[in-house]
């Protein structure tokens, strides 16, 4: 009995930790034109009430007026989350031009 119930916790963590995929997605102008693609990284502490540094979505447009951003937790992301119980807890900004 108590083995099962270490199974079922261990189940239950590993669910909870991994099943979330933070994701938010907007378009300026009439959204990407040409396809190239700008990725940076946004740093966060404390389940990201503390940014450390984030990324500017217009700045990586390098001046374009028409674009799409993508904002999410990867998977290396979310495992840097896990790993670090929340300390550090980055997200992933993706601008097409």
């Amino acid at each position: 009995m108590k083995r099962q119930f270490y199974s079922i916790m261990i189940a239950v963590f590993f669910l909870v930790g991994t099943s979330s995929c933070y994701t938010y997605q907007f378009s300026v102008g009439n959204g990407a034109q040409i396809g190239a693609t700008v990725t940076q990284k946004n740093h966060y502490l404390i389940y990201g009430l503390a940014p450390i540094g984030t990324s500017d979505p217009k700045q990586m447009a390098n001046g374009a007026t028409d674009y799409d951003v993508h904002i999410q937790h990867t998977f290396v992301d979310g495992l840097l989350n896990m790993i670090t119980l929340g300390i550090y807890t980055p997200t992933t900004t993706k601008v097409t031009r």
